[in-house]
C-alpha cells in the first residue's frame, strides 16, 4: 500500500509539474521539477525516496492511440506512466503501469516488446505483472528492445495503445537499482 501511495504522489506531482504544456515526453519535464529526481537518461527519469527507501525509473508514452469500436476517439486520461520500482533487499525491479483511467473489470494489459508478448493484470488504474519471475522476463525484454506497446481497455470500452520509447531504459534501470541496493 505504501508503494502505491508513493506512486500516486509521484503521479500527482507529475500532473502539477506539466499541466499547462502536456506533451508525450513529459517525464523529463517532471524530472526537472521534482526534488527527488536523481537522473534523466534520454526518455527515462530516475527518482529516489528515503522513507520508505525506493528508487524507480519512469517514462510517459511517445504515442497514445485511443479507439472505440475500431474508430479513433478523443478521451480524457490522467497520467500515463510506465514504472520500474526497486527496493533494498529485493532482486530485480517491480514493473507497473498506470493507464490514466480505470481498467475494464477482468481485462488484461497486453505488452509487446519487439514481438515478445507479456501480460499485466490491472486493479483500478494500475497494472502489474503476475510476480517477480514475469518482472524479470519483461525487464530483460525492455532492456533489449527499442519500444514497448501496451494495449489496454478502459471501463468505458475504449481500447488504448500506448507506445513507450526504451531509449535510456537500461541506463535508467542501472541507476535506479544501484541507488536502492
Amino acid at each position: 500500500m505504501t508503494n502505491l501511495l508513493t506512486r500516486i504522489a509521484a503521479a500527482a506531482a507529475l500532473s502539477l509539474a506539466i499541466l499547462p504544456a502536456l506533451t508525450p515526453a513529459f517525464a523529463p519535464a517532471f524530472a526537472q521539477e521534482s526534488t527527488n529526481r536523481v537522473a534523466t537518461k534520454t526518455d527515462w527519469s530516475v527518482f529516489a525516496e528515503d522513507n520508505p527507501r525506493e528508487c524507480w525509473g519512469v517514462s510517459s508514452p511517445k504515442e497514445s492511440v485511443n479507439t472505440r469500436d475500431g474508430q479513433p476517439v478523443s478521451v480524457k486520461r490522467s497520467d500515463i506512466l510506465l514504472f520500474i520500482t526497486f527496493r533494498p533487499g529485493q532482486t530485480g525491479g517491480e514493473i507497473s503501469f498506470t493507464g490514466g483511467y480505470p481498467f475494464a473489470k477482468g481485462s488484461k494489459v497486453d505488452v509487446d516488446v519487439g514481438g515478445q508478448k507479456f501480460e499485466m493484470f490491472p486493479q483500478d488504474e494500475w497494472a502489474w505483472t503476475s510476480g517477480p519471475e514475469d518482472d524479470a522476463r519483461l525487464m530483460a525484454a525492455l532492456r533489449a528492445g527499442s519500444e514497448a506497446k501496451l494495449t489496454a481497455h478502459s471501463a468505458k470500452g475504449t481500447q488504448t495503445v500506448d507506445t513507450f520509447s526504451l531509449k535510456g531504459f537500461t541506463a535508467a534501470m542501472d541507476e535506479a537499482a544501484s541507488r536502492c541496493k
